[in-house]
């Protein structure tokens, strides 16, 4: 085609704002291969532009592209590359500078002091394979659930993947579609197509013939072919389809509010680090006298024991697995989690505003019986018409089962069915079937005919949960002919003037067995529920009393909803189920609950719940729902269930509060390795500790209970205030911790044992404080895994015997240069863990009083 495609829309957003390094780096490799398939494009053989529009391509012209590499198929992974997992679990700040740290101990000092490092490799390696199964599982599932497309090749309909579209392909673009390359509109029937994805442009957009149809965006009305003439990397499909599906870190309350504690902490570290090794070379008799004995070298080994206690480096990693172990749990259950801190999101929700048609009810309808009003000869025969239609919709398609005697003539004009004006039309010429037949919604076909049997049959209906629809016909009139048609501007202004009604059809649609005990979760967990529908506000009342939902009243007419956000607020302050909602409705009624503090979940099926799907703060879309609705949400149920949503429920609060578990395990031995650090750092006395000793410390009471308890079940329900509840007790806590730790070892060096040599009072001193953070440490663990259960308690039992055995056999003694304290420092040792056990014990009743704590679960 010589045709100079269209310049996009002005509006359209800039898509490599805000991309990470990764992605850029890739659309610059892209470069190159647009170059090439430019002249690739070049040398294709000549085709005849009529034969392919209406024919489309051949088998063979199908292989040049292919051997040109002209197809749609980009190298997207669903989820992070393998490299990118290994990257971000392993090349972190923090491991870089343990890694430096592991790297001079073992140089300088004793390869004991280097346990840290196997730490070190451990978390990185469960952090690798936890994430690396998560990624093969939601591969699996993204490649199953892709989009697919329908071209027509070979004057054939074909249906194939998205990858398999190639340069010259002709679309067939139907209503729910999402468009698979950019390609110019051939044929245009009433076609509007909604690029919010692209230009963040609500409104669907009308095509015409000429006109740039982007990959990405999705069909929301009409019908129509479109030549492809970009594909691959020179298009946006494939970077949005696996933007949708991608294994991706987003924001959520909890990382960032863990990222904030890391970037104060790495801001920290470098005063911090400094002061250190300033003390420790100071306590061994000062920079000069230290390089000269070799002093230095035990300094740089107590240097590297305050560094490695002040770094949680598993925090953020076992974030990552608790994200990771959901989304996989989840994804057995045939949800797939397309950004894995929805199911931290979803268990922040307070409101859920459910579409009724395919949510509620199977999304299924079925002809419940036909009421006829006037004898027009042949309505029948146009109901056939209307259910077989291509671009029928649920309802309309449903009648194909009971009307299959199609008319012989052929329509002269047609209006397709827009979510707006709610109905469909067709004109016949001369002939049997002559006039204009509009099928939809009685109050809007029959607008003028207020006191109309028809209206009053389908009110009726409405309340016994019926869906109504009127046929309706309108002699012919001139000017209209064979050669007449309705232009697409034309349309939008067809008059339902005049017209009466022929028959009354009434579907049901089947409620889901689930959604009475799902509803009924959801409200014992204090969320508030918004249903809301398309259909009459009658329908969707007696849908709702159907599944228990408990309301007075026949349904609010959303026609009569404000405009304005915050009065639109208040009347969704006093209604829950709403009727007549349109597309935009939707998505207002999204941000209306949202400006009023709301974390709102929206779930649908159909492509005119996309724009409310992308605003919500949950999407959440059936897995039978249209490709464009499925590519904005964050969640997609499968299998259709709508059982599952209480497990994705579950499922996030056990992230967020097991993750708030574990972090306050890391920030309280941050708290107090910092305090001691800085403490000794000021004082310039020797580091109390060895790094051995650290490692033990560091494993027993925060790295493997921590592992454990990220995983263990957990239904407390969500409150918000992640960080400050974890400041409120990680940094009381570490500071109690700290001061045993400070006036135990203050005892120790102010009394030491006459009988004792320098070294070995050091050793009883190293001992004596780490028995005591060992100890109080051990506290915090048993406050934080209240109440206890069988597994809370076997962790901290298990615990609790560890340490026993690190005291108790002499190899593990001598392993970590451990020699037990007696006399006045075991007694002061004694004195003070009971103190702290006790402190600790008095911070968390108090703050388990103020609500900053919570046991409920």
């Amino acid at each position: 085609m010589n045709q100079t495609p269209p310049k996009v829309r002005p509006q359209r957003r800039d898509l490599t704002r805000n991309k990470p390094k990764g992605t850029l780096i890739a659309e610059r490799r892209d470069e190159h291969r647009k170059a090439a398939m430019a002249a690739a494009r070049a040398n294709l053989a000549p085709v005849d532009e009529v034969v392919l529009e209406r024919d489309g391509l051949t088998a063979a012209q199908v292989r040049e592209r292919h051997d040109a590499e002209l197809s749609n198929a980009v190298r997207h992974e669903s989820s992070r590359s393998m490299w990118a997992i290994v990257r971000a679990n392993v090349f972190t700040l923090f491991n870089t500078v343990l890694g430096a740290c592991l790297v001079l101990v073992l140089i300088v000092g004793d390869p004991r002091d280097a346990l840290f490092g196997f730490i070190v490799l451990a978390n990185a390696a469960i952090g690798v394979v936890q994430e690396y199964r998560a990624k093969r599982t939601l591969d699996r599932l993204a490649v199953l659930h892709a989009p697919r497309a329908r071209v027509r090749r070979d004057a054939q309909e074909v249906e194939l993947a998205v990858a398999d579209v190639v340069y010259d392909d002709v679309l067939l673009l139907r209503t729910g579609d999402q468009i698979p390359a950019d390609a110019i509109v051939v044929d245009a029937d009433s076609l509007e197509i909604d690029e919010s994805l692209l230009t963040g442009e609500s409104d669907p957009v009308e095509k015409h013939p000429g006109d740039l149809a982007l990959s990405g965006s999705a069909v929301v009305a009409g019908f129509g072919t479109a030549r492809v003439h970009r594909v691959g990397a020179e298009s946006y499909a494939s970077q949005l389809t696996a933007e949708a599906r991608r294994f991706s870190l987003v924001n959520s309350e909890i990382r960032n509010s863990i990222n904030q504690i890391i970037l104060y902490i790495t801001w920290a570290l470098i005063p911090i680090i400094l002061l250190v090794i300033n003390g420790q070379m100071s306590a061994h008799g000062g920079w000069e006298q230290a390089l000269a004995s070799g002093e230095w070298r035990i300094a740089v080994v107590s240097a590297v024991a305050s560094i490695v206690a002040m770094i949680p480096e598993g925090l953020v990693l076992l974030t990552s697995i608790s994200f990771g172990m959901a989304a996989v749990s989840l994804a057995r259950q045939q949800v797939l989690v397309q950004e894995l801190p929805a199911v931290e999101g979803l268990a922040r929700v307070d409101m859920v505003c459910l579409d009724k048609t395919g949510t509620l009810t199977e999304g299924r309808m079925e002809l419940a019986s036909t009421r006829e009003f006037a004898a027009v000869p042949g309505w029948e025969q146009v109901l056939a018409w209307q259910g077989a239609h291509p671009n029928a919709n649920a309802t309309s398609g449903a009648l194909a089962g009971s009307y299959t005697a199609l008319p012989s003539e052929l329509p002269v004009e047609e209006v397709p069915f827009n979510s707006a004006h709610k109905f469909s039309a067709v004109t016949f010429g001369p002939g049997g079937l002559a006039g204009d037949w509009v099928l939809g919604a009685p109050e809007m076909v029959l607008a003028a005919q207020s006191r109309s049997e028809a209206l009053a049959a389908a009110h009726d209906a409405a309340g016994r949960g019926l869906r109504a629809l009127v046929l309706a016909h309108r002699p012919l009139q001139p000017p209209h002919s064979a050669e007449i048609s309705i232009t697409p501007d034309e349309s939008a202004d067809f008059s339902v003037a005049g017209l009466e009604p022929v028959a009354l059809l009434l579907f049901r649609e089947k409620v889901r067995p689930d959604a009475a005990q799902t509803l009924a979760y959801f409200r014992e967990q204090g969320v508030e529920l918004k249903i809301i529908s398309g259909d009459n506000p009658r329908t969707v009342a007696a849908v709702a009393r159907e599944v228990g939902f408990e309301f007075t009243g026949d349904g609010y007419d959303a026609r009569g909803l404000p405009e304005d956000l915050p009065a639109m607020a208040d009347v969704l302050a006093k209604e829950s189920v709403l009727g007549r909602v349109t597309p935009e409705q939707k998505k207002a009624i999204v941000l209306a609950l949202q400006s009023r503090g709301h974390v709102v979940a929206m779930t649908g099926d159909g492509v005119n719940d996309a724009l409310a799907l992308k605003h919500a703060d949950i999407g959440i879309a059936m897995g039978s729902g249209a490709a464009a609705t499925k590519a904005v949400s964050r969640l997609v149920l499968l299998d259709g269930q709508f059982s599952h949503l209480p497990s994705v429920v579950a499922q996030g609060r056990r992230v967020i509060a097991n993750v708030e578990r574990v972090a306050n395990l890391f920030l309280t031995k941050t708290t107090y390795a910092i305090i001691i650090s800085v403490v000794i750092g000021v004082l310039m006395w020797r580091y109390p500790f060895l790094p051995r000793q650290l490692s033990i410390v560091s494993s027993m009471t925060i790295g493997i209970p921590a592992f454990f308890l990220a995983l263990l079940p957990n239904a407390r329900r969500y409150q918000p205030g992640f960080l400050r509840r974890t400041l409120m007790f990680a940094i009381p806590s570490g500071t109690i911790v700290a001061g045993c730790v400070m006036a135990v070892y203050s005892f120790a060096r102010a009394f030491p044992d006459p009988a004792l040599s320098v070294e070995e009072a050091v050793t009883v001193a190293q001992t004596a404080t780490t028995m005591t953070v060992l100890l109080v440490a051990l506290w915090v663990l048993g406050t934080l895994a209240r109440p206890f259960d069988k597994w809370r308690a076997l962790l901290v039992g298990a615990m609790v015997l560890g340490l026993v055995l690190v005291m108790a056999v002499p190899f593990a003694r001598n392993f970590f240069a451990l020699d037990i304290p007696s006399g006045p420092l075991l007694a002061a040792t004694m004195g003070v863990t009971v103190a702290g056990c006790l402190a600790i014990e008095l911070l968390y009743r108090f703050l388990k009083k103020r609500g900053a704590v919570s046991e409920r679960e």
